[in-house]
């Protein structure tokens, strides 16, 4: 599960997809205290501060999901997103899109 929370975050975009694959596998032997795990990290050749930097901004996710209450701050959210005009033909208000000329 841990790969696939990092989508939703922007690690996938500021580090390599091995670097976060190792952070991944580095949590999951943290938590289940796999000490084999542990002997093969420090025979790795990447340092152990990039995979724990990588791990932190994943534990930071984790904790902005904890303290975020959907129901409470999901329609504050709605409220503020801008909505769209509809002119008086019932089209978008200032829609540069057009129909396919086949299509009209």
């Amino acid at each position: 599960h841990i790969i696939n929370d990092t989508l939703r975050c922007d690690v996938i975009l500021t580090h390599p997809p091995y670097l976060i694959a190792l952070s991944a596998l580095h949590m999951s032997s943290v938590i289940h205290n796999n000490d084999n795990a542990m002997k093969w990290f420090s025979e790795l050749t990447i340092s152990i501060e990039k995979i724990t930097q990588v791990s932190q901004q994943i534990i930071q996710l984790y904790e902005l999901w904890r303290g975020f209450e959907e129901k409470k701050e999901i329609p504050a959210i709605l409220f503020r997103m801008p909505r769209p005009r509809m002119s008086h033909s019932g089209s978008l208000a200032g829609s540069r899109c057009s129909t396919p000329s086949g299509m009209r």
